[in-house]
């Protein structure tokens, strides 16, 4: 199989070598991602200016990679469009360091990346961990959640969205399957104001979680020490 794999900490992000890592047990790998941090971009592409797209030396043996100007979504598109000599089986994104469920998924450019694979006609699975996640879980359970995804039937529009829960290997319960996104109250953000010595108002953002999601939801699972595996729909 052929992969694709972006994500929005950058091309430089350990846990997208993690990612490739794992990709490469299963198939060809092909990396197109950001230059430096893109995180909450979103679906955002560049419309209106050229994007820059240089060859990287990733110093993994097989794997070819660009660092690209633009967002996660620019990333994946140019992949498919024009960088890569065939079109991927699969697009992969991440492992973004930060959970993506409930509503964070509006703001994700890990989730936009995916979403962006969707429209142009190609399987997308979304990977992420807790801030604070233990990378031996990854590696413990990456290879059953991808391996789960890709043999899932792919509905036109439709992603696959795994996150894994910020604790040990040994204090993970396993992963659940079919978990719907979390739609709690799950954001108290708000803002701090900062007036420099010139007089301008800088508002930090101050960003809050309620970390209490509902039965059968993505949150509820992470928080509860299971590897969340769910769907999300695009537009259609």
């Amino acid at each position: 199989m052929r992969f694709l794999l972006s994500n929005d900490d950058g091309i430089d992000s350990e846990y997208l070598r993690l990612l490739a890592a794992a990709a490469q047990r299963y198939g060809e790998v092909f990396i197109v991602a950001p230059d430096g941090q893109r995180s909450a971009s979103s679906h955002c592409f560049t419309y209106y200016s050229p994007l820059r797209a240089e060859e990287y030396d990733y110093k993994m043996k097989g794997v070819r990679a660009y660092s690209c100007s633009g967002t996660p979504a620019d990333c994946v598109r140019l992949g498919i469009i024009s960088l890569m000599d065939e079109r991927p089986d699969f697009v992969l994104a991440g492992i973004n360091k930060g959970y993506n469920i409930g509503a964070d998924i509006q703001y994700s450019g890990t989730v936009g990346a995916v979403l962006e694979a969707s429209f142009q006609g190609v399987r997308g699975i979304a990977l992420s961990m807790g801030s604070n996640g233990d990378p031996r879980l990854i590696e413990a359970y990456i290879d059953e959640a991808l391996t789960y995804c890709m043999n899932q039937e792919h509905r036109k529009h439709q992603i696959y969205n795994v996150n894994f829960p910020e604790c040990s290997p040994e204090e993970c319960k396993g992963i659940l399957t079919g978990r719907t996104l979390a739609i709690d109250d799950f954001y108290k953000d708000g803002y701090t104001l900062e007036v420099t010595d010139d007089g301008k108002h800088l508002y930090h953002i101050d960003m809050r979680r309620n970390w209490k999601g509902s039965e059968g939801t993505d949150l509820q699972a992470v928080t509860d020490n299971y590897v969340s595996i769910g769907t999300v729909n695009n537009i259609s």
